[in-house]
């Protein structure tokens, strides 16, 4: 009888089954209750999404052999009862009606100066549980002690705000990783019009283009793959935060059940600076207003067939200003060198000159940059800088820049 007794103990109560017992994948037998109690303490969130005890879906292991338990739409409710287990229950109970059932007993912690005492007082100076025999003529004879129960309400209350500020917390990073997901889907969107815009422009060029096309796609490829890295780089550390902090949560709801207050109180400590600083995420990240925007990816394009080599992306007002120095400049330059062949004599007329090959030294020629994507992290590294010199030969071209929209 006393094997057949220990077949029907509940592995989460300790207990005999309680109807309804039901049969898990893995055949091993829990009380309904139970199956509800682990199920909950694995799903906090579902649990506290739906405010209600019975929640659909979700999964959680078996306590016996790990395995792990897939439930449906129906929740816990969805698990076949075990009606041969409940029928030998009933029978066991019919025979032993005399004969009640004994009682599972925890034990109660001991002092260790004084083995015959039990821990009955809580010294609130060195903030340890202890016995009356120290506190009398022991180490804590001058401390400050308070009953066991009454610091086992204080840091149960204490344990359960800080749960609640756990559960508040694990909420807003999962708004985080979820909107930091609709960045990246905004990331690949804005990016995917970026190029489909610089794409129709280049189709409606001519075969001079090609290249060109090619290397500003590039372009907005590599810093939406920079971009994108990050956002999955920080999403994956708010991920691997969020996990840890919903086994500590799980470890939390499960000292909650704990019943013995010494043993309570032993784990209370570290387990409330562990739920402290797993509130904090002030080490993680946060992606700026707009990173998503792929907005400064503005081609322009020369009015002149003869400057289409050196198309490139918007570049900054301060180069347009030096631009239009350096076009003053060629004017004057111009206007002098037709001066002076008016002058020219009529014999040195009919003789054949040559231009020279450049209008402007090359010298003298802008440079063109291209600012990678800059993070918000204050400790990364200076977005790299692209420096396109143009060649003397076509420097003059590229005086005359219009946006996309202008040359559609």
């Amino acid at each position: 009888m006393e094997s057949l007794e220990k077949q029907l103990i509940c592995p989460i109560c300790l207990e005999m089954f309680t109807k309804p017992v039901v049969i898990l994948p893995c055949q091993h037998n829990l009380c309904r209750k139970c199956a509800n109690d682990v199920f909950q303490a694995s799903n906090p969130y579902l649990s506290a999404r739906s405010g209600s005890t019975v929640t659909s879906g979700g999964r959680f292991r078996c306590p016996s052999c790990r395995h792990e338990v897939v439930l449906d739409r129906h929740g816990v409710y969805g698990l076949q009862r075990n009606l041969l287990v409940e029928n030998i229950i009933d029978m066991y109970k019919q025979g032993n009606t005399s004969k009640p059932v004994p009682e599972v007993k925890t034990d109660q912690p001991m002092c260790e100066e004084h083995e015959d005492e039990k821990i009955n007082i809580y010294c609130i100076t060195c903030s340890v549980p202890t016995c009356s025999l120290c506190k009398v003529f022991g180490a804590h004879k001058n401390c400050n002690v308070a009953p066991l129960n009454d610091v086992f309400g204080q840091q149960k209350v204490e344990l359960t705000d800080c749960v609640s500020m756990l559960v508040g917390n694990n909420e807003r990073v999962q708004a985080i990783i979820s909107q930091m997901d609709e960045t990246c889907r905004a990331i690949d969107e804005n990016s995917r019009r970026q190029k489909s815009r610089i794409c129709e422009t280049f189709d409606h060029l001519f075969v001079l283009l090609e290249e060109k096309k090619s290397e500003m796609t590039l372009r907005i490829n590599a810093e939406q793959e920079e971009k994108l890295d990050y956002i999955r780089g920080l999403r994956k550390k708010y991920s691997e935060h969020l996990e840890g902090t919903a086994k500590l949560l799980e470890t939390a709801i499960q000292t909650m059940d704990e019943s013995e207050m010494a043993v309570f109180l032993q784990m209370t400590k570290p387990l409330l600076q562990k739920l402290m600083e797993g509130t904090n995420t002030s080490h993680l990240d946060k992606v700026q207003h707009g990173y998503e925007n792929m907005e400064h990816f503005k081609a322009n394009f020369e009015c002149q067939r003869k400057a289409l080599a050196e198309i490139s992306f918007k570049i900054d007002e301060d180069d347009e200003e030096d631009e239009e120095e350096e076009a003053e400049l060629r004017v004057t330059t111009a206007g002098s060198r037709f001066e002076s062949q008016q002058h020219v004599s009529p014999t040195s007329a009919g003789q054949s000159t040559k231009k020279p090959a450049s209008t402007y030294p090359a010298s003298h020629a802008p440079t063109e940059t291209f600012r990678g994507p800059t993070h918000s992290n204050s400790t990364s590294k200076e977005p790299s800088v692209v420096a396109i010199k143009p060649d003397s030969t076509s420097f003059a071209s590229t005086q005359l820049h219009h946006t996309v929209g202008a040359a559609e």
